[in-house]
């Protein structure tokens, strides 16, 4: 096994243990398996999946949930221009490989060599991730039922955790650490007048500040 497929395949093993504990908490929140299965099989993004069933265990609505998870999966788009290059031309296959669109496939294939390397690595690191991810997430869904409740093992911690490690190389930067205060406000003003999800779409409207100060910061000598 080459190297790359097999750093990917550990990935991918990593990514399946978080998956187990996202079916811990979907379970908790009182999502179905078939539901799980859904979820995790189409949406495929960990950071979307947490962030809709924290929104529904919190007793947000359905709206809220799907946009608090949508503005989290956009930053996949992104990834589009990196990858585009190693996908097939057919459609159908270029369909498939989108879905595999994710952080973890996009930094896989951006370090490599080449491009038949980099594609090698996305394609192969995507099926395992898939994979894995889903097997994770059903192990988990079956295992909430017989742990009862997720806050008894700490668990209900991994996604603010999560998050919290994503957060981290962002606030390096004078724009990532004004995006996060102001983000960070606008949630705690809105938390108490808000339902659940919304304070975290409301907190998006750092973005345009911190975009600015960006360009301000860019454009002074």
């Amino acid at each position: 096994m080459s190297g790359h497929r097999r750093e990917g395949l550990l990935l991918a093993i990593a990514v399946g243990v978080v998956g187990v504990t996202f079916g811990v908490l979907a379970d908790a929140a009182g999502l179905s398996l078939p539901r799980v299965i859904v979820m995790s099989a189409l949406v495929f993004t960990g950071a979307s999946q947490f962030a809709a069933v924290s929104v529904v265990d919190a007793g947000g609505s359905g709206p809220a949930a799907v946009g608090s998870a949508m503005l989290l999966a956009a930053r996949n788009a992104l990834y589009g221009p990196v990858v585009a290059r190693l996908l097939p031309r057919r459609r159908a296959f270029r369909a498939l490989g989108a879905h595999l669109v994710i952080d973890e496939t996009t930094a896989m294939a951006s370090v490599q060599a080449d491009d038949d390397a980099a594609a090698d690595a996305f394609w192969w690191t995507g099926v395992w991730l898939w994979t894995l991810w889903n097997l994770g997430s059903i192990g988990g869904a079956r295992l909430g039922a017989a742990i009862g409740d997720a806050r008894t093992w700490g668990l209900d911690a991994a996604f603010p955790a999560a998050f919290v490690a994503l957060l981290a190389p962002h606030v390096r930067t004078a724009p990532g650490r004004v995006a996060a205060i102001l983000g960070a406000g606008l949630a705690m003003a809105t938390v108490p007048l808000a339902p659940a999800g919304v304070p975290l779409l409301v907190a998006a409207l750092a973005v345009g500040p911190a975009a600015w100060w960006h360009v301000r910061s860019a454009a002074t000598p």
